[in-house]
Order: C-alpha cells, then structure tokens, then sequence
C-alpha cells in the first residue's frame, strides 16, 4: 500500500512539472506573454517552486545540445 501511495505521488509530482514546463515555455516563447512585464518574476516563481519540489531549480531549463 505504501509503494502505491508513492507512486502516486511520484505521478502528480511528473504531472506538476510538466505543466509548470508549459507555463514556464509559454512566458519565455508565447508572444502575448513577452509584453508582460512580469514575465521574468513569473518564470524566477516558478523556478523557485521546482527548486523547493525537486531540490533544483534547473529541472525545466532547456538542456543545452551540442551538434555534429
């Protein structure tokens, strides 16, 4: 019963941060949201909550990829 409840709470853990990764893709790339002033106070909020579920803030920063 106890593996049960954690994987549960591992899936809504996974589900959060995917839809913190569409808000946080949607206030860097949206259109409407690059004439918010708040865009970067938005996007810092929403580091810092990832920070406090998953201990680090770079969890939906866009991994750099090199080519070739």
């Amino acid at each position: 019963m106890r593996k049960l409840d954690e994987e549960a709470e591992a899936e809504r853990a996974k589900a959060d941060l995917a839809e913190l990764d569409r808000l946080r893709r949607y206030l860097i790339f949206g259109t409407q949201a690059r004439l918010s002033g708040d865009r970067e106070k938005l996007t810092k909020a929403i580091d810092d909550y990832v920070e406090e579920m998953m201990g680090d803030r770079t969890t939906l920063h866009a991994k750099n990829h090199s080519c070739g």
